[in-house]
């Protein structure tokens, strides 16, 4: 029986031709997200901004005026609205309910789901959630920290476990792909909560684990090609990791599409966060990060009586002829 290949043996991609439209393509990117995100900012949960999130269905697309006129008819505070998951769907904030127990803030969802009850009839309460302001302070600033240390974490192993250009083009590349996420939410509008920081968190650890294994492959092959091109061993290397990226990509894939279609819109946008970051991921593993290091002037130079591993040349012609 024949086992399932998705990229054949002995593939032969000259991924580094293509790094001065791939560099292009990540700041045109880079800069479009960074845009958006400032113009139209981010769309924060409850955990973020505090307040008192009620998710309502109703049985046919409601009037978001009268919705709302409803609400602040109530004397509970001036009412966000926002669609959830289709147009039948409403997520309602109120303000922080200052010095409101749980007791309080109970009465005040039954308030709301009994007036919505009477002025739109076939609509029901699905879910409620409250956070105070001080409370979100501390999630925003701790959820931002979170992903600072991970990012200079990673970069500061990735220098200390192969060179200086590996950890820089590491960060840039994460860097990269958490702008890419970021830039997606401020245009989709979903909401951005601590559900979205674990999935953030999730992208980078599997961005790096893809990113070392290209890494180390590219080390190993400079200290067993030490006159061979760097274009070519980058090429080389990529192209012997492949397989492998283009599989646990696939896989991954694969559940979080069975997720996005049947686990419901309160993980739509968590699934979404990872499908997107793995796209990306992978695309700133095989053309940025890897690439990158040439622009960075990291060079497999033979040193003091070291000769090349015999063997270079027949393994160079798998990435073409050596230049020279």
């Amino acid at each position: 029986m024949r086992l399932l290949k998705i990229v054949p043996d002995n593939t032969n991609i000259d991924f580094v031709r293509l790094r001065g439209l791939a560099f292009g393509l990540t700041l045109l990117l880079s800069v479009i997200a960074v845009g958006l995100t400032v113009y139209k900012g981010l769309n924060f949960g409850v955990d973020f901004v505090g307040g008192l999130m009620i998710e309502e269905k109703f049985a046919s697309p409601p009037d978001q005026n009268k919705v709302r006129s409803v609400i602040d008819g109530l004397g509970v505070g001036e009412a966000a609205l926002q669609q959830q998951g289709g147009p039948q769907t409403l997520i309602i904030r109120l303000p922080v309910q200052e010095g409101a127990d749980e007791g309080a803030t109970n009465a005040v969802v039954k308030k709301v789901e009994t007036a919505l009850a009477r002025a739109f009839p076939g609509a029901t309460f699905s879910r409620y959630s409250t956070v105070s302001g001080k409370v979100s302070g501390e999630l925003i600033r701790n959820g931002v920290l979170a992903v600072v240390l991970a990012v200079l974490g990673i970069g500061l192993f990735a220098i200390l476990r192969f060179e200086w250009q590996f950890g820089v083009s590491t960060i840039v590349a994460i860097v990269h792909d958490l702008l890419m996420t970021v830039g997606f939410f401020a245009l989709s509008r979903f909401e951005f909560d601590l559900n979205i920081i674990a999935a953030v968190l999730t992208i980078i650890g599997y961005s790096i684990n893809d990113k070392i294994v290209i890494d180390d492959r590219i080390r190993e092959n400079m200290r067993r090609y030490r006159k061979m091109d760097m274009r070519e061993i980058i090429n080389l290397s990529v192209n012997e990791t492949l397989p492998r990226t283009v599989m646990t990509s696939v896989t991954i894939l694969l559940a979080l599409v069975a997720m996005l279609l049947l686990g419901g819109h309160v993980l739509r946008g968590f699934t979404a966060a990872m499908i997107l970051g793995i796209v990306v991921g992978t695309y700133s593993s095989i053309y940025v990060s890897s690439s990158l290091l040439i622009t960075l002037g990291l060079r497999a130079e033979p040193t003091g009586g070291d000769k090349p591993t015999r063997g270079v040349a027949d393994n160079a012609e798998r990435v073409g002829p050596r230049e020279g």
